[in-house]
């Protein structure tokens, strides 16, 4: 166990809300100095992503371009779980929406903070198993601010895709850690 106390949180206010994420100012009190801190936070909701592999051992991925990393990233569909909806739903939602894959269920396989230093939200985890293409690619649209190009690729390959960083999503490494975690093996990212 930690010897470490908690911060105890003397105010908090948001000071700006952008609809999809509000930014909160806190002032916490360290718990040995007592000396007061100020700390910035995102408040998103809780992110979903999802595995949907083919009966064919091949995982959907989409290709689209990244803002802040200011290119094209490989990573499973996923994306924010709206109010009243069960992280599950969202996964299976967003699998959909991104690629035009359907699954009947999915099985829940753990989550992450993304980012505990700024955020307090956490990203699920899900597989879908034997997933079909439902909808044609060139009428998947995912949302107004997405462009997105559906591909598959043979599950045994995503540890040499990772290792040789065509996969850098820290997501969606995570959701393949749980997998592998999940299904007892494990993965040796020098595999190609």
């Amino acid at each position: 166990m930690s010897r470490i106390d908690d911060w105890r949180r003397l105010s908090s206010e948001i000071i700006e809300d952008f609809r999809f994420f509000r930014l909160r100012k806190d002032v916490s009190r360290h718990p040995t100095s007592g000396r007061d801190h100020r700390f910035f936070i995102f408040e998103f909701p809780d992110w979903v992503n999802i595995m949907p592999i083919t009966p064919q051992g091949e995982v959907v991925f989409v290709n689209q371009f990244r803002h802040g990393a200011r290119e094209l990233t490989l990573e499973i569909p996923g994306g924010i779980v709206d109010p009243g909806e069960s992280a599950k739903e969202a996964g299976l939602r967003e699998m959909f929406e991104e690629s035009g894959y359907h699954a009947p269920d999915a099985i829940e396989l753990g989550w992450v903070h993304p980012n505990p230093a700024l955020q307090e939200n956490r990203c699920w985890s899900y597989l879908a198993q034997d997933v079909s293409r439902v909808v044609d690619e060139d009428h998947v649209v995912g949302t107004s601010s997405e462009a997105i190009e559906v591909t598959t690729v043979p599950l045994d390959e995503i540890p040499g895709l990772v290792n040789d960083r065509l996969i850098t999503h820290a997501l969606t490494i995570a959701a393949f850690d749980h997998y592998w975690r999940w299904s007892g093996q494990v993965a040796d990212p020098r595999r190609r």
